[in-house]
C-alpha cells in the first residue's frame, strides 16, 4: 500500500504557486521550489513528479482556485452585472499588485505556450473556459434584453477575453487606474444600447 502523504497538499501547492507565479517556469529552480514548499527533492519528485509535472499541477491549482473562483462567483449576478463584477476583480487585483506578479495564466500563455504544445493547449483551454462564461452571459444577457443585441455574442466575448488579456499584460508595467479603466470601460460600454450611458462605477 501507498504511504499516506505527511504534508497538506492544498498548502504545498498554494507555495508553488507563488514561487512559480513570482519567477516564472524557466527562473524557478528545484531548490527554490524545496526551500519555498519547505518539501525535499525527494518529496517533491515522488509526490508531483520533475519540475515541469509540479509546475502543471501548480497551474491547474491555481486556475482552479482563481479564475474558477471568480467565474463561479460572478455566475450567481444578472448577465450585465457578472461580466462587470469580473472585470472589477481583476482591476482590483491588478492595481493591488504591488510586486507586479499578473495573472499566472496569462504569464504562462507569454513565457512557456509559445514552444510546449502540451502547455499550450493546457492554456487555451483556460482561456477557452473564460471566452465560454463571457459567452454565456452576454447570450443570456441579448436574451433578457440587459445587453445590447448589436454584435454576435461570439464576437463579444472574444474581444472581452482580448481586452482582458491585455489589462493583465499592461498592469505589469503600468498599474494605473486611469489607463486600466480606460481599457475596460469602452468594452464593457459595447454591452449597452446606444444612448444608455452606464458608469463604470457607481
Amino acid at each position: 500500500m501507498a504511504r499516506p502523504r505527511e504534508f497538506d497538499e492544498a498548502v504545498v501547492l498554494d507555495a508553488a504557486v507563488e514561487c512559480f507565479w513570482r519567477r516564472g517556469y524557466e527562473a524557478t529552480s528545484v531548490r527554490e521550489l524545496m526551500e519555498t514548499t519547505g518539501l525535499t527533492g525527494a518529496s517533491l519528485y515522488n509526490a508531483f513528479g520533475d519540475k515541469r509535472a509540479l509546475f502543471r499541477t501548480a497551474l491547474d491549482h491555481y486556475v482552479a482556485g482563481s479564475i474558477g473562483e471568480r467565474i463561479g462567483r460572478c455566475r450567481a449576478l444578472p448577465p450585465r452585472e457578472a461580466i462587470r463584477a469580473f472585470f472589477d476583480d481583476i482591476l482590483s487585483r491588478s492595481l493591488s499588485d504591488r510586486r507586479h506578479k499578473g495573472c499566472m495564466l496569462v504569464n504562462s500563455a507569454l513565457e512557456v505556450a509559445p514552444h510546449d504544445a502540451e502547455f499550450r493547449r493546457i492554456i487555451a483551454g483556460a482561456l477557452n473556459r473564460i471566452e465560454r462564461f463571457f459567452l454565456d452571459c452576454i447570450a443570456a444577457g441579448q436574451a433578457d434584453g440587459t445587453i445590447a443585441s448589436a454584435m454576435p455574442a461570439q464576437d463579444l466575448a472574444r474581444h472581452l477575453l482580448g481586452v482582458l488579456m491585455g489589462v493583465r499584460v499592461l498592469a505589469r508595467v503600468r498599474p494605473e487606474r486611469t489607463l486600466l479603466e480606460g481599457v475596460v470601460a469602452p468594452a464593457l460600454a459595447l454591452l449597452d444600447d446606444p444612448g444608455r450611458p452606464h458608469a463604470m462605477r457607481q
